[in-house]
């Protein structure tokens, strides 16, 4: 059976990243856990390597696509003949992590070429409605299906689902430009429900900031696809 790798975007988890690492290391299957350390000012990167996962680092903050290609890859060169399943998770899970199961087993079980996570659990998503409806509505016109959570990041990919993906779209319009393109070539895309929570998006203007940029790269990952319009 094949394996399936982690790969965990990170910048300036230093607190939560420990807890996320170990869960994920209890997954069925899972025999490697790679963390992008994504430029972070803090301890990011060597809490993720006490807690057992391979690190790579980019010097300077580069964003969640090229985190996920460079985590990506790094895995590719540790395949032997048969490639690994790639499962993304947010590096501020902690130990909700461990519910990732649901994400994996349609995957290897041959039934889909990516699982995307529905989180069951009652909690705010980054984006807000704006962003979310955006997101949805976008698949939605691209692809005839819509999706309940289309910004969720938690998903598992085949090797060539992933491969047919690419280059992956920039920042975080990457989530929405997956799934249309994977859709439009005819892999097989599904959600799951998982009992999975990560942070709260907050109100304070950091948190409006992200939600603009969240804007920023879903419209611009829409408008490549031909999906911006009133």
């Amino acid at each position: 059976m094949t394996g399936t790798a982690v790969i965990i975007p990170a910048k300036d988890e230093a607190d939560r990243i420990g807890a996320t690492v170990a869960a994920a290391l209890e997954l069925a299957g899972v025999d490697l856990v790679m963390v992008v350390d994504d430029g972070s000012t803090d301890q990011t990167g060597r809490v993720a390597k006490a807690a057992g996962a391979r690190v790579i680092r980019h010097s300077r903050n580069r964003g969640k696509a090229a985190a996920m290609e460079s985590g990506a890859e790094a895995v590719r060169l540790l395949d032997g003949e048969s490639p690994r399943h790639l499962l993304f998770l947010d590096a501020d899970l902690g130990e909700t992590a461990r519910a990732a199961d649901p994400l994996i087993k349609p995957v290897t079980a041959g039934e889909a070429d990516m699982t995307i996570a529905v989180f069951v659990t009652r909690v705010k998503l980054g984006g807000h409605g704006l962003v979310v409806n955006l997101a949805r509505r976008g698949i939605e016109r691209a692809t005839g299906w819509t999706p309940a959570q289309p910004l969720n990041g938690q998903r598992c990919l085949t090797r060539a689902a992933f491969e047919a993906a690419r280059p992956l779209a920039r920042g975080f319009g990457v989530e929405t430009a997956l799934t249309i393109d994977l859709v439009r070539k005819g892999f097989r895309v599904r959600e799951v429900e998982v009992e999975m929570a990560h942070r709260a998006t907050g109100t304070d203007w950091k948190a409006q900031l992200h939600r603009a940029k969240q804007f920023r790269d879903v419209a611009w990952a829409l408008l490549v696809r031909g999906q911006v319009r009133g």
